[in-house]
């Protein structure tokens, strides 16, 4: 299947996983910065959002656990227009329900489509994105995670103009919605079907898909994938309280105004989307571990900034080191887990769904707590975790895998 790619072909296919990537940061940041209006819209309090996020948390998990079987059944290319369509949809009600219907019951529907199709897509698009690494023979995940937070970027933005010029939630994430569907179709299309991602033309011979589902769960019978697992638990706990609980630390921690919210996380976005451009020539350079160790301490220290700042400079300062300190964690984690080509997919499967654990279960869970010692007080459990990540990054130490353990992989 994996037949040799025209440039133009292998163009296309790069273009378009950078646009997975996109929508599904634009995704997470449009609901991200609308939380103060909808807890507001809702009349709940923290413990409420947190329950909102809990719920989404529960179906992205749910979601998580089933993408490899999606994948053996569909592969992760057809896999992920299913798992955006998802997300587009889910995102649409989140409107609807917090908006204009103001039910609670309904945007928590909302958001469990919502968090089903981004636990998918999260993991199949990784695997995707070793796909592309495979046929390239380049480091190409930091610049497509790089893609996912231009897309947080684009999303912050967006929802700071529309709450600067008052436009509804509804209408916001309607139309949201629309484009993330569009993105979906017209990237998936280009696409191709290649055997590291579980794809496979209508035509083709290919063992039964449980055999395929058994393959992509050996990596959790190796020690490698915990040890990796801890350095992206920390910098996806990282990444994932700024998505969701930055606007409502600057705003009920810090007391700021409603649009300084999004403001402070577009410039951690901006902040970790360059960390990620710039991250693959760095790395090469100098290392993962070492850059891993740097970058877990710019972290943990511009996270204590923002939190025992007052609101000012110093705080959009601190969301910035926060960011960039949290930016290479996660896609060096899917490169360390993609070292040996044969067992890429499974690797990073496993690999994708302990981070995301840790992205999409740390921020109800931080709701919680921030209900009973304050949000910007529950951010330093954050950085504890920060620094376990710095403490583990050896794990991601670069495999020498031989010629022979690949062809024994393959039989």
């Amino acid at each position: 299947m994996d037949t040799t790619l025209t440039r133009s072909r292998l163009v296309r296919w790069y273009v378009a996983t950078c646009a997975i990537f996109l929508a599904s940061g634009l995704s997470i940041s449009t609901w991200a910065s609308r939380v103060p209006a909808i807890r507001e819209s809702l009349g709940i309090e923290n413990s409420g959002i947190g329950l909102l996020l809990l719920g989404m948390g529960v179906a992205s998990i749910i979601g998580l656990s089933v993408a490899p079987a999606v994948m053996a059944r569909l592969g992760a290319r057809r896999g992920m227009l299913v798992a955006l369509l998802l997300v587009a949809a889910g995102l649409v009600i989140i409107g609807v329900g917090s908006d204009t219907l103001q039910l609670f019951g309904v945007a928590l529907i909302g958001l469990a489509l919502f968090g089903f199709g981004n636990g998918s897509v999260d993991v199949m698009m990784n695997v995707e994105g070793a796909a592309l690494e495979k046929a390239t023979g380049r480091t190409v995940m930091p610049l497509l995670h790089a893609f996912f937070s231009f897309g947080t970027v684009i999303g912050a933005g967006l929802g700071f103009l529309a709450v600067r010029a008052n436009i509804d939630v509804v209408a916001h994430c309607a139309v949201m919605g629309v484009v993330i569907a569009v993105v979906a179709v017209a990237a998936i299309a280009n696409v191709p079907a290649r055997e590291v991602a579980m794809d496979a033309e209508p035509s083709e011979q290919r063992a039964h898909w449980r055999e395929r589902l058994s393959a992509s769960l050996a990596a959790w019978r190796e020690p490698r994938t915990y040890t990796l697992g801890v350095i992206m638990l920390g910098m996806a706990f990282a990444e994932g309280s700024a998505n969701d609980w930055l606007p409502s630390a600057v705003v009920f921690g810090h007391g700021a105004p409603e649009e300084a919210g999004p403001a402070v996380l577009a410039v951690f976005s901006v902040a970790m989307t360059l960390g990620r451009i710039l991250g693959g020539p760095v790395v090469d350079r100098f290392g993962r571990v070492w850059v891993l160790r740097v970058l877990a301490v710019t972290a943990a220290a511009g996270l204590l900034l923002f939190i025992v700042a007052p609101f000012g400079p110093l705080v959009y300062i601190g969301a910035a080191l926060w960011g960039l300190g949290a930016s290479l964690g996660f896609p060096i984690g899917m490169s360390a887990a993609a070292d040996d080509p044969a067992k890429a997919a499974s690797r990073v499967a496993a690999a994708a769904t302990i981070g995301y654990v840790a992205f999409l279960c740390g921020p109800p869970i931080l709701g919680w707590i921030g209900d009973h010692i304050g949000l910007l007080n529950t951010l330093l459990i954050v950085v504890g975790l920060i620094v376990a990540s710095g403490l583990f990054s050896g794990a991601a130490k670069p495999l020498v895998v031989t010629r022979a353990e690949n062809d024994d992989a393959r039989r």
